[in-house]
This record gives C-alpha cells, sequence and structure tokens, in this order.
C-alpha cells in the first residue's frame, strides 16, 4: 500500500543581502514547510519592521478610491518591488491622495452652494417684513429648518391652533404663526420635529430674483467642477489600472516576505531557515539555491529520525499525500476527518474506490447519473461555477458514472423504464436465465423471488461494508508495525487478533448459509482464543512492547478490563456491519421515490406529467444526492477512518504566497 510522501528537514544559513530572493524562491517554490517552531509565533511579529505592508495598504486605499475591483489571487508572474516601483508607487498615491482633497473641497464647496441656493429660494415666497410681521401683538412667528418627512405630521399635531406654512418646494423650512396664547403649545410641538430656528433681520422681506439666479448659476457651476473632478479620476484610474494591480501584487509578495524574515533567527549578517520538504524534492531544490546565492548559502539535509524534536515527541513530521488529479480531490475527505501519522499507509486512494461505489448504489439512476457526470465535466473544465464547488469536478464525474452504471442495472432512467433500458436488461440476463426488465429490480413486487432477490441485495451491502472494515482492520495493522507498535498490531481490536475474530466468525456464517455445516468444537476454540488475546490486549501489549509492569493496575483490573473490552468488540463489529444495511436501505429509498414520480407521471395529463417530472427529478438530485453524500462521508468517517485513525499527524502545509488570505 502506498504510504505518506518521504520528508526532508533543510537547514538554511542564507546571508542577509541574500534573504529575500531566498524567501522570494520559497514562496514560488510552494513546497516548503517552515518548522513547528516558526509556525508557532505570534501574529503581531508580522508587523514588526515591514515596510512593504505600509505601501500594500497604502495602494489597497488608491485602489478604492479609484473603485478599482480587489483582485483575488494572482495574475501573471509575480516580482519583488524595484526602486523605481516605490518611486512610482509613491507618486500614485500623492497623485490620487490630490484628486481626492480636489474632490472633498469641490463637494463640500457644492453643497454650500446648493444649501444656501435652496435658502434663498424657500424665502423668496416671504415678501412682507419679518419685523412687521413679529410685532403684530396678538401673532407668535418662528422660521426655521425641520426635516421635510415631518411637516406633515407637524400640521396634524398643531391642528387648529398654529399655522404651518412651507417656505420652500422640499418643506424642510418653514414659518410657523400662532396666537400668543398657544406659542407654548408652538413651540413644544415645534422641538419634537426637531425644528432649527433661522435668525432673520428685521428688514428682511426676502430674496431679490438677480440674487437667486446668482446663487443658481454658482451651484451649476460647482457641480460642472466637481464632475470635471470625477472625470478626472476616473480617466487617472483608467489609465493607471494595469500599473496599479502589477504594484499591489508586488508589495504584497514582498509584506509576505518582510513578514517571514521578521520571525526568522538571525545574527547580524546571517539568517538560519529550517523547514520541511518532499525527499523527492529535495536535490531540485538545494540545487536551485545553490544557484540563486552563488554558492553563498550553507544547507543541511536531516532525515526525520534526526531531528531532535522529532525523537523527543516535541514535533510530528508533515504529511504530504502524492496522488494524480483525480485521488487529489479526495484528499480532503482524509483531513477534515484528521491527518494520517507521517509514515504510515496513505487511505485517500481506497476513500475514492469506496466514496464512488457507495455513491453509486444508493444513487442509482441513468438520467440524474449523467447529470452529475456532466456537471462535473463542466466544472473541470471552468465552464461552471458553482459556490466554489468547481474543484469537485472530478468527484462530480466518479459518483455521475456509478450512479450511471447503477441506474443500468435498476433500469431506471429519471425515474422512468425506458425501452434501451429493458432490451438491454432483457439481452443481459436472459444470457443467464429468465429474461426480465430489469437486470436489478430494487421494487419489491411481493413474489417470493421479489423479495429473495431484495435480501440479496441487502447481504451484497453488507459484504461491500465486511471489505471497507478489513481494509481499516488491514491499515491500522500495517500502520501499528511501521510506528513500532508491535503491541497494538498483534492484539488490539483492530489488530491481528481482533481481525481473526471477525473474519472468522464471518466464514463461519457463510459456511453454515452455503455448505450447511454447522459450528464445531475447533470453531469455538479458534473465536474464543481469539476474543480472549483481543480482551487482554493491554497487559499484551506492554508484554510484547517491553514496557513494565505488566498488569499495571492490578490483576482484578485487567480483568474487569478484559470483560468491557469483550462487550466493545462484539458491539463495534456487530454494529460495524449491520451500519452497510443503510446503503441498501437508501438503494431502496430511492427507488420508492422514483417509483412514486413515475406513477405521478403516468395519471397526469402530458403538461403535468412534465412539470412532474422536472421537478421531481430536480429535488431527488439535490435533496436525496445531499443525503446521500452524508451517508457515504458518515460511512467512511465511522466505520472505515475509526480503524486506523486513533492518533492524527499534522499536515503539510507549505509556504506559499496569497495575495488574499
Amino acid at each position: 500500500m502506498a504510504r505518506t510522501t518521504t520528508m526532508r528537514l533543510l537547514e538554511l544559513m542564507v546571508l542577509r543581502e541574500d534573504i529575500h530572493p531566498v524567501l522570494m524562491y520559497l514562496g514560488k517554490f510552494g513546497d516548503f514547510q517552515f518548522q513547528q517552531n516558526f509556525e508557532e509565533a505570534g501574529e503581531s511579529d508580522y508587523e514588526n519592521n515591514n515596510p512593504a505592508k505600509e505601501m500594500f495598504n497604502e495602494l489597497q486605499n488608491v485602489r478604492a478610491a479609484l473603485d478599482l475591483e480587489d483582485l483575488t489571487s494572482y495574475k501573471g508572474s509575480i516580482q519583488l518591488p524595484t526602486d523605481e516601483d516605490k518611486l512610482e508607487s509613491r507618486k500614485i498615491i500623492d497623485r490620487v491622495e490630490e484628486l481626492h482633497q480636489k474632490e472633498l473641497l469641490a463637494a463640500e464647496e457644492f453643497k454650500n452652494v446648493t444649501s444656501a441656493y435652496n435658502e434663498a429660494v424657500a424665502f423668496s415666497n416671504l415678501k412682507m417684513s419679518y419685523s412687521q410681521l413679529e410685532s403684530l401683538s396678538f401673532l407668535t412667528l418662528r422660521i426655521g429648518k425641520i426635516d421635510g418627512d415631518k411637516f406633515e405630521s407637524l400640521k396634524e399635531k398643531t391642528g387648529g391652533r398654529a399655522i404651518i406654512v412651507s417656505l420652500g418646494e422640499d418643506k424642510s423650512r418653514i414659518l410657523a404663526a400662532a396666537s400668543k396664547k398657544a406659542r407654548f403649545l408652538l413651540d413644544s410641538q415645534l422641538r419634537e420635529a426637531g425644528f432649527v430656528e433661522i435668525q432673520v433681520p428685521e428688514d428682511f422681506k426676502g430674496i431679490p430674483d438677480d440674487m437667486i439666479e446668482s446663487l443658481l448659476q454658482k451651484k451649476l457651476e460647482c457641480s460642472a467642477a466637481l464632475e470635471e473632478i470625477k472625470v478626472e479620476r476616473k480617466n487617472f484610474a483608467l489609465t493607471h489600472k494595469d500599473e496599479i494591480y502589477r504594484l499591489l501584487q508586488e508589495f504584497s509578495v514582498e509584506s509576505q516576505v518582510y513578514a517571514v524574515e521578521n520571525k526568522l533567527q538571525s545574527t547580524e549578517f546571517v539568517y538560519r531557515i529550517t523547514g520541511w520538504i518532499p525527499a523527492y524534492e529535495s536535490h531540485e531544490f538545494m540545487k536551485a539555491v545553490d544557484e540563486l546565492t552563488k554558492g553563498r548559502t550553507s544547507i543541511r539535509e536531516y532525515l526525520p529520525g534526526e531531528v531532535p524534536s522529532v525523537i523527543n515527541g516535541e514535533e510530528k513530521v508533515p504529511v504530504q499525500l502524492k496522488h494524480g488529479k483525480l485521488i487529489s480531490n479526495f484528499e480532503r475527505l482524509i483531513f477534515s476527518y484528521g491527518s494520517p501519522l507521517y509514515g504510515t499507509v496513505d487511505p485517500t486512494p481506497l476513500v475514492a474506490v469506496f466514496f464512488t461505489i457507495l455513491f453509486g448504489i444508493m444513487f442509482g439512476d441513468a438520467g440524474q447519473g449523467l447529470v452529475f457526470l456532466i456537471a462535473g465535466i463542466l466544472m473541470s473544465l471552468k465552464k461552471m461555477k458553482l459556490a466554489g464547488w468547481e474543484k469537485f469536478g472530478p468527484i462530480f464525474i466518479c459518483i455521475g458514472i456509478s450512479s450511471t452504471i447503477m441506474g443500468i442495472l435498476t433500469g431506471e432512467f429519471f425515474a422512468k423504464e425506458i425501452m434501451p433500458l429493458e432490451k438491454f436488461s432483457y439481452w443481459v440476463t436472459g444470457l443467464f436465465g429468465e429474461p426480465r426488465s430489469q437486470i436489478l429490480p430494487m421494487m419489491p413486487t411481493g413474489s417470493g423471488e421479489s423479495i429473495k432477490r431484495m435480501f440479496m441485495f441487502f447481504g451484497f451491502t453488507i459484504a461491500v461494508g465486511f471489505i471497507i472494515n478489513t481494509s481499516g482492520i488491514i491499515i491500522n495493522i500495517i500502520n501499528n508495525f511501521a510506528l513500532g507498535r508491535k503491541g497494538k498490531a498483534v492484539f488490539g481490536k483492530n489488530g491481528l487478533s481482533g481481525a481473526i475474530f471477525f473474519w472468522y466468525i464471518v466464514l463461519m456464517c457463510i459456511r453454515i448459509a452455503l455448505l450447511k455445516i454447522g459450528p464445531a468444537f475447533y470453531d469455538w476454540i479458534i473465536i474464543g482464543t481469539a476474543l480472549v488475546l483481543t480482551a487482554f490486549c493491554e497487559p499484551l501489549e506492554r508484554l510484547i512492547d517491553g514496557e513494565r509492569p505488566v498488569l499495571e493496575n492490578g490483576i482484578l483490573s485487567a480483568f474487569i478490563g478484559a470483560l468491557v473490552e469483550i462487550i466493545e468488540v462484539l458491539s463495534g463489529y456487530i454494529s460495524n456491519t449491520v451500519s452497510f444495511l443503510r446503503v441498501g436501505a437508501f438503494a431502496l429509498s430511492h427507488a420508492v421515490l422514483s417509483y412514486i414520480i413515475s406513477m405521478m407521471m403516468s395519471i397526469a395529463p402530458f403538461a403535468g406529467a412534465v412539470v412532474i417530472g422536472i421537478v421531481g427529478n430536480a429535488v431527488i438530485i439535490v435533496l436525496e444526492g445531499m443525503i446521500v453524500a452524508i451517508q457515504v462521508v458518515r460511512l467512511q468517517y465511522y466505520e472505515f477512518f475509526s480503524k486506523f485513525f486513533n492518533e492524527t499527524g499534522r499536515e503539510f502545509k507549505p509556504f506559499a504566497f496569497v495575495y488574499k488570505s
């Protein structure tokens, strides 16, 4: 079986003059993971002495001010900024800041002139001297501003006790009049409306028309000036767009280089870099760094067993799983549960096979399977975007193929039986006996033969579960031997003794069912011996591994532990096996749903049948597709991974430049 990728630890002693080119190479190389002590450094260290990050942030402000969209990833080749780039960046920043200030001033002036113009238009309606009006002994006058939306409610609240007159079209400037007796009520209602009084000169009689015209002209001039600055800003953005994006990428890279540099151990002249790299890339990497620095960098290579922090258990060697394009898409299923330990079996190929088979068994429909297949092809070709699921295109292709094959066996095409599939089924089944319309009928018809076939199918799903459970046990045995844990490999619940117990019972049941040979005395000897060895796994493990004392907590504790272990072994293997009945149950439920849709289509008129077919199949594809996927993942996690994932490792996460983390 394939193992996790062999790793090496490299130690680089880099001169200060070469540190930026070397870190630049590491980021582009994208397959070098800094050692654990580096990863655990505080995030605040990234902020120290990082002029590139300051420049990057300023350029981001420039981009935002020019209404340019942000980048989501690097475009084209990336490099470190030169001195000329830094000067150019400063010029752009200063120019945009100048445009921004001009726009702010112009906007403020336009706002003030507009406000003055609106005031003038509002008071142009007031032709009588304000002092004359106010001198009336029986009248209380108030002139000021309110929120225009509150004008009607203010009139309603004051009722007939006050007169509210709008002095402008937007009703934000008013003249309120009331009798002297009602002045307290008027003032109270005005305060609630947010009234702001305007001080009016005593001889004020309104705004001359020539002044209003002058203010209008000024308003138009300010509006034109503001629009001119906006056009200038847009033109600047258009002509400098590519340059700004290039500089953003360069300073993004340099800021990450500085961030790493700030965390490295260093003296006045030398930096020390330590990190993990796949062994197959080690030689070419060292050669490239040597050429980059013209032989000025000292490099030492260590095997994992030579690293002190690994030997004493302080650090785990990072785990990389190396696969082709298809199998690599299933890696996230592994790492979402946990990383395998370094040097153990890589379960990804088995996960890919089991996931594909289980999904196909539970979701058998040739038409619906073709939908998954076509969607997977389109996602793989980047022709279809599905909320970030494009990277799982190959997985959709796999489950599409398996679902289509299962659909051909069950004779279903978009929840219906179609003539081409029926002819194919008649031809295939005719080769082995009586022809029938389905190679693998899923819907029970009530006949004895139908019920028998259904139970045979459930037996088949249990057999699939047996293979998956067995694979997990074998991986666990191999892993424990590889890690030097001979006791667990031989006597553990999922070790050799537990496997013999499980396998022998299964074989005995098959023998009884097929050959009609009942249990013999030697059967119980073998089963009992395997079960006892598994029950006393803990003291036996300590004995084989050389740990003392063997009975750590006494003989009574050992017997109690053995009893608990027997219960766990029996319940565990029974539940692990029976759990795969759900595969048959979901396959049957899929057939029932398809049958219901088919029946509804058959009794509906043509138009209704088309709608029912489209909606029904869409519901099955989306809803049941999600449920089946969840069940497949659950079976992988709890029935397969649980056999050998007793301890998780550390995922290999190499350093690489990322524009937006």
